[in-house]
């Protein structure tokens, strides 16, 4: 039994996402990471750093390594990374005279964010497809019902009437602003890690910065003026991001759910919820998830803010902290988009006649 709710045997129908989950799976971040070496010797041998030769040979081999997950886990509990065993195991598989060229000027860092970004990169290509579906359903929506009246309610007391376009543009709006935003995020987050021991690639000297450019080509990230390994405003700023979809989604929740109350009924929905005790009832489930994972994700913003604090050139317990918030996000996000579509492909009717 997983002691996550978004890959649960159970729950992960109502809480996680099926299409999102394996860019979570070790094998994606070994793959990943795999990339990232190819790209690492192909770019050292083509400035000289290592035999060109060695270099051609490596990036022919690399896609065959198969580490031991077992193994990297027990050294993770002693390493405090994946990276270390992973390059270990690597080197032992490639073998002389490959091994002291794998990995050259490079650090585990480097290895685990950058495979980490090139994961987070179709993820959030899946979440603006899925943003513009919803988007889609509520200009639908619009069309259909848009006209009619309903009450208009502030402190969730009748106010004054409004129409169900109104009400349908206070949904729309923020998650139009959602695009807008990640498009001007994406270039702050698509970045290379690349920094070696100190994040100041000592090793590559001259040929470094070449190296990284070559490595960002490759991998078709921008590559930033320094590494960013301590600096992790970008990573910190897509969770804010996450959490404002989220968020915004989750008003959309709060919504119906109070508009197809029996005595309000100002939405109808297909495909309910049950009750085991109460079979004529039809709960209005995707609404009241939608608010509970809008909370959850605000609750763990706050410790992205704190993984901000990364002492001198390197923090461990920083980058854990990363660990255990940022996946947990993502597949909230993911869940709240994938229950927003599907509770809005519910809506039969929304206001008067």
């Amino acid at each position: 039994m997983s002691a996550s709710p978004s890959d649960h045997p159970l729950l992960s129908g109502l809480l996680g996402d099926e299409q999102v989950a394996p860019f979570f799976a070790a094998e994606a971040e070994i793959r990943e990471m795999v990339r990232f070496e190819m790209a690492l010797a192909e770019a050292e041998g083509a400035e000289g750093v290592i035999p060109a030769d060695l270099a051609a040979r490596l990036v022919d081999q690399l896609p065959a390594f198969a580490p031991n997950l077992d193994e990297i886990r027990r050294a993770a509990a002693r390493d405090g990374t994946i990276g270390v065993e992973f390059v270990r195991q690597l080197r032992h598989w490639v073998g002389p005279p490959f091994d002291q060229h794998v990995h050259f000027g490079a650090t585990s860092q480097d290895l685990v964010d950058t495979a980490l970004v090139l994961r987070l990169r179709p993820v959030l290509a899946i979440f603006t497809q899925r943003l513009d579906t919803i988007i889609e359903r509520l200009a639908d929506l619009d069309h259909a019902f848009g006209r009619r009246g309903m009450m208009g309610r502030t402190r969730m007391q009748d106010a004054m009437p409004i129409t169900v376009a109104d009400r349908l543009a206070a949904w729309q709006g923020p998650l139009l602003r959602h695009l807008d935003r990640l498009r001007e995020l994406m270039p702050r987050v698509m970045q290379l890690q690349f920094g070696g021991a100190a994040g100041t690639l000592d090793k590559l000297g001259g040929k470094a910065n070449a190296v990284a450019a070559r490595i960002g080509r490759t991998l078709e990230l921008n590559v930033p003026a320094r590494s960013w390994h301590t600096q992790r405003d970008g990573v910190v700023e897509l969770a804010d991001w996450l959490s404002l979809v989220s968020g915004s989604l989750g008003k959309v929740g709060a919504d119906i759910a109070l508009m197809a109350q029996n005595r309000i009924s100002d939405i109808s929905l297909e495909g309910g919820g049950g009750s085991s005790a109460m079979p004529h009832k039809q709960n209005p489930i995707g609404a009241e998830v939608l608010v509970a994972l809008a909370r959850y994700n605000a609750t763990l913003t706050g410790g992205m803010h704190e993984a901000l604090v990364h002492e001198q050139e390197r923090s461990g317990a920083a980058w854990t902290l990363e660990w255990l918030i940022l996946p947990q996000m993502v597949m909230t996000t993911a869940a709240s988009l994938r229950t927003a579509n599907a509770l809005l492909g519910q809506v039969t009717r929304i206001g008067g006649d």
